[in-house]
């Protein structure tokens, strides 16, 4: 007898949402999801990647329901790094709002261009989702006792 996918799919989310419910560690009070970018940037294309990120992918994230509570550079001297920080409701909504930016027909011809004018503008981008912490400040329940 084979069993049918989805209802399996469904008990492993159902199994993974309950661990995470059980973890000790995890903020119960958590409002969602965060996530973490950070992009190391061509030094000598610093201008163009923040022209196009500002003009170009802010308004296009806006389409696409992208919430973005904070921006900032750092400079080590050895790498520009272009840091940023989105909030989402969940992960299935991050992982669907990310594919839907990435496929967006505007999003393609703006990186197909810029990258036609100016070269490289992204050497390398991360994303982690962040979980906040028990023990954190922020989380209402305060240090893990």
């Amino acid at each position: 007898m084979r069993i049918p996918l989805f209802p399996a799919v469904l008990s492993a989310a159902l199994l993974s949402a309950n661990a995470a419910a059980a973890d000790p560690y995890r903020c119960e009070q958590q409002d969602g999801i965060q996530q973490l970018r950070i992009y190391e940037i061509e030094r000598d294309n610093r201008d163009a990647f923040h022209d196009r990120f500002r003009d170009h992918a802010l308004r296009i994230m806006r389409r696409h329901d992208f919430n973005i509570v904070d921006m900032w550079e750092s400079d080590t001297g050895d790498r520009v790094e272009f840091i940023y920080l989105l909030a989402w409701p969940d992960q299935a909504t991050m992982d669907a709002r990310w594919a839907s930016f990435l496929a967006d027909e505007e999003w393609i011809e703006t990186k197909r261009r810029t990258a036609a004018e100016h070269g490289t503008l992204v050497r390398e981008a991360n994303g982690q989702p962040l979980v906040r912490l028990s023990y954190s400040p922020a989380c209402a329940r305060g240090p893990a006792s």
